[in-house]
């Protein structure tokens, strides 16, 4: 019998990072990534967009460094609904920043670059489901090849923000290993495997690419903390989910606590994810 899973309703929601020096990380998001400064004050700065908060940036002066052998985050990716918004968002960054990479993969187009406190940071756009190959094992075919950054760029609608239907499409985490990640995020959780790499699992509620990625490539291995990921969330669709996931993580041996707002409870490598309705 199959395990139970999360249903296909099931997103990511807002990410938190810790960072040491806000400023010049806040003008970034807006400035190049194109979110909207959604509150400001108390120790922290909301982004989002089109009124849905999607950043939570934690100031903390204090913070010390990411350990260079600690897991955490590798890129928060920022999905965008159209190849016009992706347009957008590549000419922002040939303005204000570095790209550090541009793929095709297959089920999306990613640019990649990074954040001033060195925060990885994808933005993509989906190509339309039925485009996607399976495998006949279920998996979803995804690839690395070139993109086209010349083609996005001359889609370019030429908005200085993200459009309002802009979300965060998934979460890509740096884990001791991919043994630990699946033991906590399929076995527990109840995501399902959408496709393996050499060192890399990509994981999702249904049939999306993946909401979440874990990869061992930099061979990390310490627990998390300092700046960087401070958590995620995983939206569930009803209070009913919100339960049988609450018992399904307890009977496989964490430690859920619960909030004002829904669940909190740490993966293998003591990442803080938040679980709401």
């Amino acid at each position: 019998m199959d395990k139970p899973t999360l249903p296909s309703e099931t997103e990511i929601g807002r990410v938190a990072l810790t960072v040491a020096d806000p400023p010049p990380v806040v003008d970034f998001y807006r400035d190049v990534v194109g979110l909207a400064v959604l509150d400001s004050g108390d120790g922290r700065t909301i982004l989002g967009a089109g009124g849905q908060a999607l950043l939570v940036l934690n100031h903390r002066p204090d913070a010390p460094a990411r350990d260079s052998a600690g897991t955490g985050l590798y890129h928060v990716a920022f999905r965008v609904p159209s190849r016009a918004a992706l347009g957008d968002a590549l000419r922002r960054i040939d303005s204000e920043w570095t790209l550090s990479g541009a793929s095709d993969h297959g089920v999306s187009e990613a640019l990649y670059l990074s954040d001033p406190a060195g925060n990885g940071v994808e933005i993509y756009r989906d190509f339309p489901r039925a485009s996607w190959n399976e495998t006949p094992s279920g998996h979803v075919e995804m690839v690395t090849e070139p993109l086209d950054t010349q083609a996005v760029a001359s889609a370019a609608g030429g908005e200085q923000s993200m459009p309002a239907e802009s979300d965060i499409g998934h979460v890509h985490l740096e884990v001791s290993s991919v043994e630990t990640a699946r033991s906590f995020y399929v076995d527990a959780l109840g995501l399902r495997v959408r496709a393996t790499y050499d060192g890399a699992v990509f994981l999702a509620a249904g049939d999306y690419h993946h909401h979440v990625g874990a990869n061992v490539w930099q061979g990390r291995s310490k627990p998390h903390h300092g700046q960087g990921l401070a958590w995620f969330e995983v939206r569930l669709p009803d209070d009913a989910t919100l339960d049988a996931t609450r018992e399904r993580l307890r009977r496989s041996g964490y430690a859920v606590s619960e909030t004002d707002t829904g669940l909190t409870v740490h993966d293998g490598d003591d990442i803080e994810l938040r679980l709401r309705t």
